[in-house]
């Protein structure tokens, strides 16, 4: 078995384990891939293991890999800010969006979905941790924005997504996603949207997604526990690339 193989295999073990401990269904999160940084061909092995659904963040390096990987069944989610000037291609060429924070965004992603492909299925993203440096809308406006983007013909809000200040505090790690969990079961009630509909919670990552998991996580992201360290790369070099 090689590397990628074992670590999506622990990877697995590690989920289906936080699944059963919290009371949930073996397979009640699923794993998204998270491929930014890596080549195509570290893709296609995680592929070749059983890995069907894979993110990225940076558009302009994500375009050649769903070209190298056409050949290949994939569910493609980008995941992270998404800029004015990048919306046409994500609405066209991927199946997930996480990380919606303006209307603005959301009503481009509409606009230039395809007509031949589906809902584009959307995720806002919650700034549960109040930080400045982070992306997000603030948990006490995310109604609001949920209520705008429900509305829009072509996409689809599946529910949020969150990423937590990083911490070894697992009590800090459950309150923050517990408290994504709350925001999601209050936008049903205040949106009336059914639970079938408003389903998703995208939150939990290779350091936490056992407390994530435990508070409903839905997808966790994972990306150096499955294909290692990040190689370096200058921060100009990753905004020029999203």
């Amino acid at each position: 078995m090689g590397a990628i193989a074992a670590a999506l295999q622990a990877c697995q073990n590690r989920i289906a384990s936080a699944c059963q401990e919290a009371g949930r269904p073996a397979n009640c999160a699923r794993l998204i891939a998270v491929g930014k940084t890596f080549p195509a061909a570290a893709l296609r092995e995680a592929h070749a293991a059983g890995q069907r659904v894979f993110g990225e963040s940076y558009l302009q390096e994500a375009l050649p890999k769903l070209e190298q990987l056409a050949d290949l069944p994939l569910e493609w989610h980008f995941i992270g800010p998404v800029q004015s000037n990048k919306t046409r291609q994500i609405a066209a060429r991927f199946d997930w969006v996480h990380g919606i924070e303006r209307e603005k965004i959301a009503q481009r992603l509409s606009e230039q979905r395809p007509a031949n492909l589906p809902p584009l299925n959307v995720c806002i993203q919650v700034n549960v941790s109040a930080e400045a440096s982070k992306s997000g809308v603030a948990p006490e406006a995310a109604l609001e924005l949920a209520g705008a983007i429900a509305v829009l013909p072509n996409l689809r809000l599946r529910g949020f997504m969150t990423i937590p200040e990083p911490t070894q505090d697992i009590e800090l790690q459950h309150r923050r996603f517990r408290q994504a969990a709350e925001l999601l079961q209050t936008a049903r009630t205040t949106l009336g949207v059914s639970a079938i509909d408003l389903d998703t919670l995208s939150m939990g990552m290779s350091a936490d997604l056992e407390a994530a998991i435990h508070e409903g996580a839905t997808l966790v992201r994972v990306g150096t526990a499955i294909f290692g360290a990040r190689p370096t790369m200058e921060n100009n070099t990753l905004e020029q690339a999203r």
